[in-house]
């Protein structure tokens, strides 16, 4: 064999091994190893002791997943004040009571939630280059059907106040808590014009939830006055180039503020949060704790859970 030859076969030979080490780590390491993200968020008045808000998002969770349970479980150790949940729970028809047994520990805590695609269709097999075209919303909500009927019933049933194209205000520690939420912008349920509007007057501090961060409804919050925005949806990008980041969100927000804490204002596109107006919104993205069965790999993007410390505004 000549010595080129097997120069280019020690090289093929290296890249599928190096290739089959990052697959396996990304599926059987990474998508496992959960880790809580903390953040302090000054939103409150000034004096107001601080609120413990617990955001989870896509568990994407199958009734086999008892790790991923197991871990949402021991959450409830954090002693949150409130929860917030945006959508993506479920991933297989039986998969709601694996759910409730997840977050049992959680339902006796003042909650809020709304839905995403994966609560409503199971999860299709697609072309990852979608992705990084337009399309990435191709052919979503074209499966089986999910029971999200049981679901919604069974979060609500337990006291978690159902935001699905709905607003209300909550008491949470002495604090009251202007909640609004739309159903899944990336199916384009959204009915903002059912949220639309200044906060009750007597509001503490505002939450806005939604599963997917389309700008629309960022906007639209923030344009209202929101102190705090919370989605999920992205995963974070998923597969994200380490030393770079993510390359796609999976929506129209701009990579930057794909998961973590930043800063929204209407109209602020992909500026970047350095150059928010005093007033803008915080904005929190959960890269979530799931993937969808058909992509089960995380890669440079461990799944997460946040806890959110609301603090007074003084403290910025």
């Amino acid at each position: 064999m000549r010595p080129v030859t097997k120069t280019v076969l020690k090289t093929a030979l290296g890249l599928g091994l190096a290739g089959a080490g990052v697959l396996g780590w990304a599926s059987l390491v990474e998508r496992n190893a959960f880790v809580l993200r903390r953040f302090d968020v000054p939103v409150l008045p000034d004096g107001a002791a601080p609120l413990r808000v617990l955001h989870l998002s896509d568990l994407h969770l199958l009734p086999r997943q008892r790790a991923k349970r197991a871990w949402v479980h021991s959450l409830a150790s954090l002693d949150p004040d409130l929860v917030i949940t945006t959508g993506d729970n479920i991933a297989a028809p039986d998969a709601v009571p694996a759910l409730l047994d997840a977050y049992e520990r959680l339902l006796g805590i003042p909650g809020v939630f709304v839905l995403g695609s994966n609560d409503y269709f199971a999860p299709k097999l697609k072309n990852p280059l979608g992705y990084l075209t337009r399309n990435f919303a191709k052919g979503v909500g074209t499966t089986q059907r999910l029971p999200t009927a049981d679901l919604v019933r069974g979060l609500g049933s337990r006291g978690w106040v159902d935001l699905t194209n709905r607003r209300d205000t909550l008491t949470v520690r002495g604090l009251r808590v202007d909640v609004r939420g739309v159903d899944d912008p990336h199916l384009g349920y959204d009915r903002l014009d059912l949220v639309r509007g200044p906060a009750s007057p007597d509001a503490d501090v505002t939450l806005s939830v939604t599963h997917a961060p389309y700008q629309r409804v960022l906007d639209a919050y923030a344009a209202d006055g929101a102190d705090l925005i919370v989605a999920g949806h992205t995963h974070g990008g998923q597969v994200c180039v380490p030393g770079y980041g993510a390359l796609v969100t999976n929506c129209d927000l701009d990579t930057s503020r794909v998961k973590g804490l930043s800063r929204w204002w209407p109209g602020a596109g992909s500026t970047p949060s350095s150059q928010a107006p005093a007033d803008a919104a915080w904005l929190e993205v959960s890269a979530g704790l799931g993937t969808a069965p058909t992509a089960p790999v995380r890669l440079a993007c461990r799944p997460e859970a946040t806890l959110l410390t609301l603090v007074p505004r003084s403290q910025a």
